[in-house]
């Protein structure tokens, strides 16, 4: 008996097909396998364009004795986007030799809605009719599970060839790829993130991988993604970070699925390629194991044990605490930073409780502290809170000073003629970035340790002005708000790709921008967020403003912030306990503790940030 089956009422030729599924009540239960009816909760119709409840299962139907060509199609595409992960039914509308090649899950395409299609008219072929499938594309995931947003509004276009086999219409050339539609793609697929290193940071590289578990063709998603993160690094994010699992390693031979023990542990059988590695690489190799899966499952995981190919332990399990050895941390922000009413940076101490914050702001100390006529207009704060980059009220100079000792202002490290400084941002390395808008000056610069000479960086592919941008705590990933013709401001990531052996001064570039808000027609704001995430402010096409959490990959995350209009600002700590800040023209700053509703903390506050 199958989970859910569809049945489609659509005439031959036409455009989209209707979806019947069993969707199960209040309840929360599935129909599996042979299991018997629930005798509650309620059976209803749910249209392919509404989107699926993940919770739901839906398994095609094989295909009918004598079925007709445009019937086969149908099927076939309709049980593409079933939760059997080896697509079973949908081979069944193949011919025997294409079912046997085809090898959809090496590759998806997603549209933006639901497939097209029609048979192709004035055209007789000696072994069958052919239809045409088109769509949308919105983006493709390749064979390491890494989105790719579509950015050129490309079409998706492929045939299906039907041959008769036995008397029974068949499809000889299946699409190269598993095609499915936006809602389709995120019921069966769930994003998690690999981890890497850059240096001794821990690099979140965002993959998809499927819900479902399916132990016989290990196809749980807990061993998915320990395979995609064995095979290594996304292509986008590979020149800048490494792994530490030796090539060819892999899960032992035999392994179908990984599971945990009662004490919360992971242990992962590898192959002869990972087995002969020394104490501190291979727990290196664990400590991205424990990383990566723990994003997957959340806090269920404690402990992660590495064995050889014999199930013996290699003896290098690591668990939260043993990684601080191997993985430099961000440090816990103690301050809130933003410039007063009066032009001042200004810090609050950051309360364990943010429910019970004081509010209590108190002048950033040093120079800033006792320059009386010094406007501030903008600032960023490094990550141990001991300098501070500002930029004039007026925009036209930048300049660093420390949060430790008092003393004058210093000379400014670089100025603008026109007064278009954006405001700065530090990355973990210690360098600093900003942009500047001024026709002669125009362009990203990089300023080594916040103190040596400015340096301005290629970025490559870069069509407009860059208006905003923010480092990433990990150092190897900026992100761009970017101008264009007509006033509308887009956001980009690009990779920061540093010269091998060659010193803090040498000069980076910023290479293979992506869009990294593509659903959004306009971006008012941005912050980098917890778990390589970015938090973003903007409006999608005909929508209102709002403020969401965005994969880095450009897709999207379904949370998204309560109330948050008219926002022009807003700053998230890498430390989730801390309250999301921001800056609204009627209220000042406000504050979005964990669980709680926005407040205003000051009236007349401006440019909020956090450390970084």
């Amino acid at each position: 008996m199958e989970d859910a089956e569809r049945g489609q009422d659509r005439p031959p030729g036409g455009t989209k097909g209707t979806r019947t599924l069993l969707v199960l009540g209040a309840a929360g239960a599935l129909l599996t396998g042979c299991a018997s009816m629930p005798t509650r909760g309620e059976i209803r119709p749910v249209e392919a364009s509404q989107g699926v409840d993940s919770q739901v299962r839906v398994f095609g139907v094989p295909p009918a004795d004598k079925a007709n060509p445009a019937d086969i199609v149908e099927g076939f595409l309709e049980a593409m986007t079933s939760d059997d992960p080896q697509l079973e039914t949908a081979r069944k509308y193949l011919t025997p030799e294409a079912a046997e090649k085809w090898k959809p899950g090496s590759a998806v395409t997603v549209l933006s809605a639901g497939l097209d299609r029609l048979p192709v008219q004035g055209e007789k072929d000696p072994d069958g009719p052919r239809w045409k499938i088109t769509g949308k594309k919105l983006a493709t995931v390749d064979e390491r599970s890494a989105y790719q947003p579509e950015t050129g509004g490309g079409r998706y276009e492929e045939y299906l060839q039907l041959v008769q086999v036995n008397k029974q219409w068949r499809i000889a050339t299946p699409p190269s790829s598993l095609v499915l539609s936006e809602s389709d793609f995120q019921r069966i697929y769930k994003p998690v993130n690999k981890y890497y290193f850059a240096g001794n940071s821990l690099v979140a590289d965002p993959v998809y991988v499927r819900q479902r578990s399916d132990p016989e063709s290990r196809m749980d998603p807990t061993t998915q993604t320990v395979q995609s993160l064995l095979a290594g690094p996304s292509k986008w994010l590979g020149p800048v970070v490494s792994t530490s699992f030796p090539t060819g390693t892999g899960l032992r031979e035999g392994t179908k699925s990984l599971s945990y023990d009662g004490q919360n542990t992971l242990r992962v059988p590898l192959n002869g390629n990972g087995a002969n590695v020394a104490q501190p690489q291979c727990q290196k190799m664990a400590t991205q194991l424990l990383y990566t899966v723990r994003d997957l499952t959340g806090s269920r995981l404690d402990r992660v044990e590495l064995l050889r190919p014999d199930g013996k332990s290699l003896l290098c399990g690591v668990n939260q605490p043993a990684t601080t050895a191997f993985v430099s941390r961000t440090p816990v922000p103690e301050h809130q930073y933003y410039v007063d009413k009066d032009s001042k940076l200004v810090r609050m101490v950051l309360s364990v409780n943010a429910e019970e914050q004081q509010d209590k702001p108190e002048p950033a100390p040093g120079p800033l502290a006792t320059a009386a006529d010094f406007k501030v207009g903008s600032a960023a704060v490094t990550y141990d809170e001991k300098r501070a980059a500002v930029v004039s009220g007026d925009g036209h100079g930048l300049y660093v000073v420390t949060l430790a000792t008092a003393g004058p202002m210093p000379q400014p490290l670089m100025t603008s003629k026109s007064g278009k400084l954006t405001p700065p941002s530090w990355d973990a390395h210690g360098d600093l970035w900003i942009a500047d808008l001024d026709p002669q000056t125009q362009g990203l610069w990089r300023i080594p340790g916040g103190t040596g000479t400015p340096q301005k960086v290629d970025v490559a592919g870069l069509d407009g002005k860059i208006t905003g941008l923010k480092a990433s705590s990990d150092g190897v990933r900026l992100a761009l708000l970017v101008e264009k013709e007509g006033g509308r401001k887009n956001l980009y990531t690009g990779r920061i790709e540093r010269p091998e052996g060659k010193g803090d001064s040498s000069p980076v570039s910023v290479r293979e921008l992506r869009p990294a808000a593509p659903q959004m027609a306009e971006v008012t704001a941005m912050s980098w967020a917890p778990r390589g995430r970015l938090l973003v402010v903007g409006r999608e096409s005909g929508g209102v403003d709002q403020a969401r959490y965005m994969l880095a990959d450009g897709s999207m995350v379904a949370a998204s912030l309560p109330g948050a209009t008219g926002l022009s600002a807003i700053a998230a700590a890498e430390d989730e306990s801390k309250p999301v800040v921001a800056y609204s023209g009627e209220d000042g700053i406000v504050w979005l503790p964990p669980g709680a509703q926005w407040r205003t903390v000051a009236a007349g506050g401006k440019a909020p940030v956090y450390p970084g």
